[in-house]
């Protein structure tokens, strides 16, 4: 019975999708709200979320709070909890909107269950941390006038509150679940039935076949698979078990120790989120955030993501080199042709959007092109199971994303109702005594250690409101001061002590968790410092002439390069430590800004290049 109603509602969340984006748009107090009924029902029923199915129909003697009947009722007055506010809110839009400012006893009804979903819904999906940001949030709009300095405000009530949290467009829904409701979860089915049909075997393929006879061939293959696969997906943790099953013991049986297996893993699904054309949730709240067009936000990540995983690949080179590795391919016999017009869609969805047609519009006739392509050819041609299993996985994806995008919308109208942000801004202003450098690293340790906390969307709103103000503020454009948030929350996924990729990762590898979480973090070095590139050098973003983003470019590709061989000890030959801090001094200059930086990280570089000996094999690595 459960697994029919499952069904029932993922068919009717695509439905109701498909037809909002392709037929008739809704309005976003009708969209948002049955939206969130959707993604919630499925995740009280276990997609998605922590509770297991088996619990809710009291399959076990004991469920996971050892009371599998008080589990069942109390995600049962859940669904009804959030489909009745869904209802109410739908059936009473145009009367809000009268009334608007003299709320009703039932609005405010309304607001309160509607909150306690949302928040049960995000400690189901995200855990505690992005629940506590929401509290806090909470507590600080009603204890404003009781607070101290630069965080005292007026203070809100109840009444006040709900109004703006639940009878707004500026709480609640918001700009972050409206994107969730608008395209994210079209791209997260599109992901989901593209892997339905084989296209992750495909884009493995096609990954192994360009670099799989290469050195450290199979650890290149995870890493360009990872990029095709989490700029479809934007999960970190989800790209990794979805292609991390297979690479990484490929990897092991290639000669990588698990930990570096489990390490390069993580650090290749972390940057899928950073890689155009598709990225990731928070890329599109980030378009719509700064009313930046989706293509040219795609377009200026362009050259920062290939920076990061040309330092990735080349540490993989330059490790597989010292341990004297050859190339190899994966094993991945399977052909690639007969899936090959998988690629239709996704290029047909790169077009819609280098065309100026909106992300909503793109990902529907995406995915209304691949119902298509896939029955050419019967190795894509999909069956009932298929289908099944495409369509919850779309649901249990999109759960996530709409239940960290509504807890994020507390955070944000809390930020828009008491001014915190402009305060925040102030006080990073201040602390940083107005330099820019103090700033940006102020504002980047704040959003890893935001990150590691919440996901990457959530993480990446929060900072939105509260960080980027400040260094719009300092003169720095606002889509790089945007985009080198969203970097860093991305980067959190590998950021010990709380690295979700990496434990992910650590469990497919059998490695010890920590361990390979700092080295994904050596890995993925290179994304904490390509945003302070793209921030003093706004030809990265592909903003300047031919001859500024050729030479930021050249010489981004040798600063990576000198990165990686001084990380991994390796370049010509194994690397004595002095010449590994002369490479990181050449990465260092070669990485900043000007000519004569530019001039001594080239002549350092070539000095090591030349003078580095023979390859000595460390087997032991």
């Amino acid at each position: 019975m459960l697994r029919i109603t499952i069904l029932f509602l993922a068919i009717g969340a695509a439905c109701f999708h498909l037809f909002s984006a392709g037929v008739a748009p809704f309005t976003a107090l009708v969209q948002r709200p049955i939206h969130l009924a959707f993604m919630a029902t499925l995740g009280f029923l276990g997609v998605g979320a922590r509770v297991k199915a088996k619990e809710l129909e009291g399959g076990d003697e004991k469920g996971s709070d050892g009371n599998p009947g008080w589990v069942v009722l109390l995600n049962a007055l859940l669904i009804v909890a959030v489909i009745a506010s869904a209802i109410y809110l739908v059936s009473e839009n145009e009367a809000l909107v009268r009334r608007s400012g003299s709320p009703t006893g039932m609005d405010l009804a309304g607001g309160l269950l509607t909150l306690l979903v949302v928040l049960e819904l995000a400690r189901r999906t995200t855990g505690w941390g992005l629940v506590m940001v929401a509290v806090l949030a909470l507590v600080y709009a009603v204890t404003g006038p009781y607070l101290p300095g630069f965080l005292a405000h007026r203070g809100y009530g109840f009444t006040r509150l709900m109004e703006h949290l639940y009878l707004s467009t500026e709480g609640i829904w918001g700009v972050p679940l409206g994107v969730s409701a608008d395209f994210v979860y079209l791209f997260v089915l599109f992901g989901a039935l593209l892997d339905m049909a084989g296209g992750g075997a495909l884009l493995i393929g096609l990954a192994d076949r360009a670099t799989g006879r290469t050195r450290g061939g199979p650890a290149k293959t995870a890493a360009l698979a990872s990029a095709l696969m989490g700029s479809l997906s934007g999960s970190a943790v989800a790209n990794v078990v979805t292609t991390g099953t297979f690479t990484v013991p490929l990897m092991k049986r290639s000669g990588f120790k698990p930990f570096f297996a489990g390490a390069i893993e993580a650090a290749a699904s972390t940057g899928g989120q950073l890689m155009p054309p598709v990225m990731g949730a928070g890329a599109f709240i980030l378009a719509t955030w700064t009313n930046i067009p989706y293509p040219q936000v795609a377009v200026a990540a362009i050259v920062p993501a290939v920076l990061y995983y040309v330092a990735l690949l080349m540490a993989i080179h330059f490790r597989a080199g010292r341990m004297g590795l050859e190339g190899s391919r994966m094993g991945n016999r399977e052909p690639v042709l007969p899936r090959l017009h998988l690629l239709l869609p996704l290029g047909f969805i790169v077009l819609l959007l280098a065309m100026g047609r909106s992300p909503m519009r793109a990902a529907f006739w995406g995915v209304v092109t691949f119902l298509g392509v896939s029955f050419l050819t019967r190795a894509t041609r999909p069956d009932p199971g298929k289908m099944e299993r495409a369509l919850v996985a779309a649901g249990g994806g999109a759960v996530q994303v709409a239940a960290a995008c509504a807890a994020a919308g507390v955070v944000v109208g809390v930020a828009s109702l008491t001014g915190i942000g402009l305060r925040m801004s102030e006080l990073i202003i201040t602390l940083s005594q107005g330099n820019l450098f103090l700033a940006l690293l102020l504002t980047a340790m704040g959003s890893i250690v935001l990150g590691m906390g919440l996901p990457t969307t959530a993480a990446y709103v929060v900072l939105a409101a509260l960080g980027a103000p400040a260094l719009i503020q300092l003169g720095v454009p606002v889509l790089a001061s945007h985009l080198f948030i969203f970097y860093f929350g991305c980067i959190s996924n590998v950021t010990p002590p709380v690295s979700l990729a990496a434990y992910a990762a650590a469990g497919i590898a059998g490695a010890p968790p920590l361990r390979t979480a700092w080295t994904a973090m050596v890995l993925a070095f290179a994304g904490f410092l390509v945003p302070f590139m793209f921030v003093y050098g706004p030809a990265l973003l592909l903003d300047g002439s031919v001859a500024e983003i050729g030479l930021v470019v050249g010489t981004g590709v040798a600063g990576v390069t000198a990165l990686a061989a001084s990380t991994m000890g390796y370049l010509r030959g194994q690397l004595s430590p002095w010449e590994r801090a002369l490479l990181g001094i050449s990465a260092i200059a070669l990485i900043i800004p000007g000519l004569t930086s530019d001039g001594f990280g080239l002549l350092l570089l070539l000095f090591i290049f030349f003078r580095s000996g023979t390859m000595i094999p460390d087997r032991g690595g």
